[in-house]
């Protein structure tokens, strides 16, 4: 009598925990986290995916591209304007430093226009787009002679406009507050340069910077939201989390494009990368028997059950319907094969639960292949459909692999 109580208790228990888990979203290993708030995204890039890097740098090479233009074109006219306002004595310490600045805009112009894919490139071409002004300053500043200060025209605006260029650009907010203060210190050595640090007017100043600073990150947070938002939009499945039928696609193309690249870099041969296509046994007979919303509630276990089984480098996806796919991205035949069994007997030893909290008995079938850097992805994609639809046929609750293709 003790031992059976006990056993409900722990069952009770364990039930409760998995009613737990399912309150959360699925974290979709290399996915993005939609977790607490929206703040935990903007705050740094720790939880963004790598596809969503990539997106995030194509958006962002477009405003470095924009606000690139702008700089260029605005840099020789305020040579004009230097040349009508400045004394000619200051025209030597102006006149270099403005050609060297539109030059250095014009060769970081040209390397974002031809960074498409390269993330790190593109970030580095947004924080020169913002360095290189900021050092014309400091340059400005410290060649001048101090009794020469005054004379400048619209040079004590740069700090000001640099910190309201930050709210074009996508950054985190962790990036912005690491730009601002730089650029807070910027004026802070220009007052000291000046005179004018700690004085009213310097305060007066040093405030209006910091309250530009703070509506800029706040632009930032909403901006990246924003692009959060669309790209989960676009390429997840809104029910279990997933990535959706075309971002895998997308993905499937990226792998194959970076098993060529690995291939041409390394002798020994490109890593290997498994799929796996798995469908829930007798899925219909869920909805039909316990209604749409348990079988919604199943999809969205299930897709829980896969990204605990698999690593967080590997993609998992929903293909359609009651269809998942896995990519096991260095896994080879023999790899997937024990990964694919052992999402078998998860899947099986797993207490999926109705509305009643009664469990549900649920298998998985599973064809495996793998993806060949040679041939179109959807090649793949069949084979794996073959081998799952195989899998059906021997009896369900099993796994298969893809037959040889014949030399």
């Amino acid at each position: 009598m003790i031992f059976s109580k006990l056993k409900e208790t722990r069952n009770s228990d364990r039930r409760a925990r998995q009613l737990d888990l399912l309150a959360e979203p699925p974290e979709a290993g290399h996915e993005l986290f939609v977790g607490f708030s929206s703040l935990r995204d903007t705050f740094s890039s720790r939880h963004h995916s790598r596809d969503f890097a990539f997106a995030h740098a194509r958006y962002l090479r477009s405003r470095v591209l924009a606000l690139g233009i702008i700089f260029a074109v605005l840099s020789p006219l305020w040579i004009v304007v230097d040349a009508l306002v400045l004394p000619a004595t200051l025209l030597k310490y102006t006149l270099v430093g403005r050609v060297v600045l539109m030059l250095s805009l014009v060769v970081v112009l040209l390397l974002a226009l031809f960074s498409q894919e390269r993330i790190r490139r593109i970030r580095f071409c947004a924080s020169m787009l913002l360095a290189l002004p900021a050092a014309f300053y400091t340059l400005v500043l410290v060649m001048l002679p101090s009794n020469e200060l005054h004379n400048l025209v619209g040079y004590g605006f740069i700090p000001f406009l640099l910190v309201a260029s930050l709210s074009v650009f996508p950054f985190t907010l962790l990036e912005s507050l690491f730009a601002g203060i730089a650029l807070l210190a910027l004026l802070v050595f220009s007052q000291i340069v000046d005179g004018s640090w700690l004085t009213g007017r310097g305060v007066e100043a040093f405030w209006l910077l910091s309250s530009l600073l703070a509506v800029s990150m706040a632009a930032n947070h909403f901006q990246l939201s924003l692009l959060l938002r669309l790209y989960r939009q676009a390429t997840h499945d809104p029910l279990t989390g997933l990535f959706n039928r075309g971002a895998l696609e997308v993905h499937l193309d990226k792998i194959q494009a970076w098993q060529r690249d690995t291939e041409r870099l390394d002798c020994a041969g490109s890593v290997p990368c498994s799929l796996l296509m798995l469908d829930l046994d007798e899925f219909k007979q869920i909805n039909d028997t316990y209604g749409h919303s348990v079988g919604d509630g199943v999809l969205s276990q299930f897709a829980d059950v896969l990204v605990r089984q698999t690593r967080k480098h590997d993609c998992t996806a929903r293909y359609g319907g009651e269809e998942f796919v896995v990519l096991l991205l260095g896994s080879d035949h023999a790899g997937a094969m024990e990964i694919a069994e052992r999402i078998r007997f998860a899947v099986e030893s797993f207490e999926f639960l109705d509305c009643e909290q009664q469990r549900i008995p649920l298998t998985t079938s599973i064809g495996v292949t793998q993806l060949r850097q040679d041939e179109p992805a959807q090649d793949a994609l069949r084979r794996a459909d073959d081998a799952l639809y195989r899998a059906k046929h021997a009896g369900r609750n099993c796994v298969m692999a893809s037959e040889p293709s014949p030399s």
